[in-house]
């Protein structure tokens, strides 16, 4: 008898609303691996954005239901985004501190999060060979992946495995973009110089595209290379390794 394996999708707010082509590759990705794939219809914001911007009633209100509909769930919870996945593994607990029966929903929902790229990578033995039209690309490190998360190498060895895409070094790769959720518009005058120097670096590296694990953070980056009429591309790595490039 065959055992089929099942995963479920939070798909997060900004891929769900603007970038669905990101969820649809995602899936696309975890079906590769023999998965199941599941989208948890009543599932809504991981409450990061309130979190961080001290709401706490809030924050709390949508972490409970967001634990709740993730916990009637089975199999690993993917996800496509270093920011929500550290939201809900790292502090999710924190927010529902207080009451015993949600901190342990919050305890086990964390235990079953993983965030795309650190999912694909641990089975990248299964995982089939993915192949783009020749592009030359360069990854930037996001913030949340990088330092609450530890996403560093996983990701690169992923897309070195992509027939078709050369990839080069950024300078300062692991640095900022700018963004930050809410710090881009309390500080946006520091937010757009971080960008500026993020920009130049991108430049300089003579890439086609720009790669990065969180649609947040190339949102921020796309916007600036509009602004100054660069013709580079961004991509999530989801499109990069399911051949959407």
């Amino acid at each position: 008898m065959t055992v089929v394996k099942t995963a479920q999708l939070f798909v997060t707010c900004l891929v769900d609303g603007l970038h669905p082509g990101v969820g649809r590759a995602t899936v696309q990705l975890l079906e590769r691996l023999g998965y199941a794939v599941e989208f948890p219809r009543d599932q809504t914001c991981c409450g990061q954005p309130a979190f961080n911007s001290g709401f706490r009633r809030e924050a709390r209100a949508m972490v409970a239901h967001t634990i709740r509909v993730l916990d009637a769930t089975e199999g690993p919870i993917v996800i496509p985004s270093g920011s929500c996945a550290a939201m809900l593994s790292k502090h999710a607990m924190e927010v529902v501190a207080d009451d015993p029966e949600l901190a342990a929903c919050a305890r086990r929902v964390a235990g079953r999060i993983r965030e795309l790229s650190t999912f694909l990578a641990e089975h990248a033995d299964a995982l089939p060979p993915s192949r783009i039209d020749p592009c030359v690309g360069t990854y930037h490190h996001c913030c949340h992946g990088l330092r609450e998360l530890g996403i560093e190498q996983q990701p690169l060895d992923l897309l070195d495995g992509v027939e078709g895409l050369e990839l080069v070094p950024l300078v300062d790769a692991d640095e900022c973009c700018g963004f930050g959720g809410l710090f881009s518009i309390e500080m946006p005058e520091v937010s757009a110089a971080i960008l500026r120097t993020k920009l130049r670096h991108i430049q300089e590296t003579g890439a086609d595209a720009v790669i990065a694990s969180d649609v947040s953070c190339l949102m921020h980056i796309a916007g600036g290379l509009h602004r100054i009429g660069s013709p580079i591309q961004v991509r999530h790595v989801a499109e990069v390794l399911a051949g959407d490039a």
